[in-house]
């Protein structure tokens, strides 16, 4: 008997059911996909986009992202009042074959209203409620051994509540979890703080211009990853002068810092970090960057196969 190849299989099924273009495309672009996952987008960047929802999902799916982060209009209000309707977004990512598993709430939203972002999200369908930082309102001070503590026994609580109903906590690394608190990374002390049971870990892959490497981690702490951001930064490009003092730098206090570049054209090793991200737990990524890198980078994701 001739051995048949999957493509040749698929050619074959697709031929007989009378959509072989269909299903020919759509395997050649799972087999392309990193980790065999689907290519998300951190709607964030693209926040401006937003107000006409359903323009901008059809625009992601054309460029082939089939998952969307969104961030909750409960906690960050403005360009997301237009998510403000969970059943609409649901059923308009549905109408483009999209989902959004996975969205982040900030923590004054996660104190004072978590029965409501929890609703929500439900609607949505959403089962990652994700928060960028532990450090919400810290001024950007260095944080002590105590509040890095208090910071972790109260999301230890927040992600209890959220896992009765059915909903993974998970915490983003931005300026606070950056900090060196007693000489140590105030992410690894999160890391040993937080129960493994409830709370899962996002990484931010521009963090390593701060000396954070995603494939490491992924190696040091395995199964305590849920996700990744993803973004490129070209090591060797000169750092630019940080912003007058009292300017605002930017979502995650980024400013001062290399700039960033699409996936794939930069200094991270892509093929090491998806691999060690099987090791880390990793069950879904998000481009999170602006539109022009956000096309390039899918489209360099489509290539890559780990």
């Amino acid at each position: 008997m001739a051995v048949v190849s999957r493509r040749e299989f698929i050619e074959r099924v697709a031929a007989v059911s009378g959509a072989a273009g269909f299903l020919i495309a759509n395997a050649a672009e799972l087999e392309g996909n990193p980790l065999d996952l689907p290519i998300g987008s951190q709607v964030y960047p693209l926040r401006s986009m937003l107000k006409d929802f359903p323009a901008f999902v059809k625009m992601m799916a054309d460029i082939g992202v089939t998952r969307l982060e969104l961030c909750s209009p409960i906690g960050y209000g403005g360009d997301f009042a237009t998510l403000a309707d969970g059943k609409e977004v649901r059923r308009i990512l549905a109408d483009h074959g999209m989902k959004a598993e996975s969205s982040h709430s900030s923590m004054r939203e996660l104190r004072n209203s978590q029965d409501k972002s929890i609703a929500w999200a439900q609607e949505v369908g959403i089962t990652q409620m994700i928060t960028a930082t532990l450090g919400e309102g810290s001024g950007g001070s260095t944080p002590t051994i105590d509040q890095v503590r208090k910071a972790a026994d109260e999301y230890n609580r927040i992600a209890a509540v959220a896992a009765k109903a059915g909903i993974q906590q998970g915490l983003h690394n931005e300026g606070f979890e950056l900090a060196i608190v007693d000489g140590k990374r105030c992410y690894d002390l999160l890391l040993d703080l937080l129960d493994p049971n409830l709370v899962k870990f996002q990484f931010q892959m521009s963090t390593i211009t701060a000396g954070l490497v995603g494939a490491e981690y992924f190696l040091k702490y395995p199964g305590r990853f849920i996700s990744m951001h993803l973004q490129d930064v070209d090591m060797n490009a000169p750092v630019p002068a940080p912003p007058p003092e009292g300017a605002p730098a930017g979502r995650g206090g980024r400013g001062g810092r290399r700039p960033q570049v699409a996936v794939g054209q930069g200094s991270i090793d892509w093929v090491r970090t998806f691999t060690a991200a099987k090791t880390g737990g990793v069950k879904n990524y998000f481009v999170e960057q602006n539109w022009e890198l956000t096309q390039q980078s899918v489209a360099y994701l489509k290539t890559l196969k780990v």
